[in-house]
């Protein structure tokens, strides 16, 4: 009787592991298996937060199948106390295992809300976009002038105190610092104060991925930090015969030419047209030079040059002074860095707009001539209209 018990009592316990390793091997299956979600879409996990609150949500949004599963999966795998805040893309047909590793890596947000500072030429934009998680593209929520004293939308006063927004800054090519400081300086998501405008030409137009309450005076300094790597690469690289005695000369020569063009293409012939100039003892007679002279890289002129500007001895104009002026005149991107020590190789010393927002290039002063005259008639025709 006993001996027929305890085989009973076997047989039921291999029954019952063969039932247990089942589940497990089960569980596993459909923690690694793709998930029920039909479309992507953006989780907030927000600060304090806890795997069951996260996979309450993921159930209501038809992203797990079981709740208990993912959980039971997150502990098991030792990620059930790594929740990160933020905002996580989830895809669609997600399994379990891709769910739990994508909301406890941590890193930046993968989508939500991204607020771009957009410091340009002539404006200062403050940008709010939305990740759509389906098309996983951005939609603008909210634009405005970054420098204007009008209130902030609700919207951006809003998403500030969201912890997971993600800051970039968009620097373009050929601001002055005395702009990137003036557009910094009304950034909300900055803090501290820049005390002096750092020196033209020292920071590079870049994207910079920015953090709420990071210094003014630390993004500056990453910004130089990238201006001095690219400015190095620039001058190692340089082509044989560069009529220019130093990275600084490359550096002033390159945010001539990134004021003097908005054409890719052309900036290693405009390149080339200072460069023949140099070398043969002519004056480099550009006008952004004479501007920034006037202004002091504070802002544009918004007029034309006059006669007496062009005619007036100042550092900066190169109709009056031979060579370069004794400064950059703006913040040259790296590709116009580049071309400052790799011209193209031609025999241009003359340039002027064609109409097509580009420049016809010019050997001797006769052709020069016939090419400013079709930009006057362009240009009357232009005021005519």
């Amino acid at each position: 009787m006993w001996r027929h018990i305890a085989s009973n009592a076997l047989t039921f316990l291999v029954v019952l592991i063969f039932l247990i390793g089942g589940v497990i091997l089960w569980g596993q299956s459909k923690y690694s298996s793709a998930g029920p979600l039909e479309e992507s879409i953006c989780l907030r996990v927000k600060s304090g937060s806890n795997m069951r609150i996260v996979s309450s949500e993921l159930e209501e949004r038809g992203a797990l199948s079981s709740g208990a599963i993912f959980r039971i999966g997150a502990d098991y795998t030792n990620k059930n106390s790594a929740l990160k805040a933020g905002s996580w893309l989830i895809p669609e047909r997600a399994s379990m295992a891709v769910i739990t590793d994508l909301i406890t890596k941590g890193g930046a947000s993968t989508c939500g809300t991204e607020v771009i500072y957009r410091i340009g030429i002539t404006t200062a934009q403050v940008q709010v976009r939305e990740l759509d998680p389906v098309t996983e593209r951005f939609f603008e929520v909210a634009s405005f002038d970054a420098l204007a004293e009008e209130a902030r939308p609700d919207t951006y006063s809003s998403v500030l105190d969201q912890a997971d927004t993600r800051y970039r800054i968009d620097v373009a090519e050929g601001v002055t610092s005395w702009q990137i400081v003036t557009a910094m300086s009304k950034m909300d998501a900055l803090t501290g104060e820049v005390n002096e405008i750092p020196p033209e030409g020292s920071l590079a137009p870049f994207s910079y991925e920015v953090v709420k309450g990071e210094s003014r005076a630390t993004v500056i300094q990453k910004m130089r930090e990238v201006q001095d790597v690219r400015l190095a690469a620039a001058w190692e690289g340089r082509a044989e015969g560069v009529p220019l005695e130093n990275p600084y000369e490359a550096l002033i020569l390159a945010s001539i030419i990134e004021k003097e063009t908005g054409l890719p293409e052309e900036r290693r012939q405009v390149a080339s047209v200072f460069a023949n100039r140099l070398k043969r003892g002519m004056r480099m007679q550009t006008d952004p030079t004479v501007i920034y002279g006037i202004t002091n890289g504070q802002g544009t002129l918004g007029r034309g040059l006059r006669q007496s500007e062009l005619r007036n001895a100042t550092p900066y104009n190169t109709y009056v002074i031979d060579g370069l002026p004794p400064t950059p005149i703006a913040n040259p991107g790296e590709e116009s860095l580049k071309a400052a020590v790799n011209p193209d190789t031609t025999d241009f010393v003359f340039f002027v707009a064609d109409g097509t927002g580009g420049h016809a290039f010019a050997e001797t002063l006769e052709e020069h001539n016939r090419n400013v005259a079709k930009w006057r008639e362009i240009e009357a025709e232009r005021a005519a209209e």
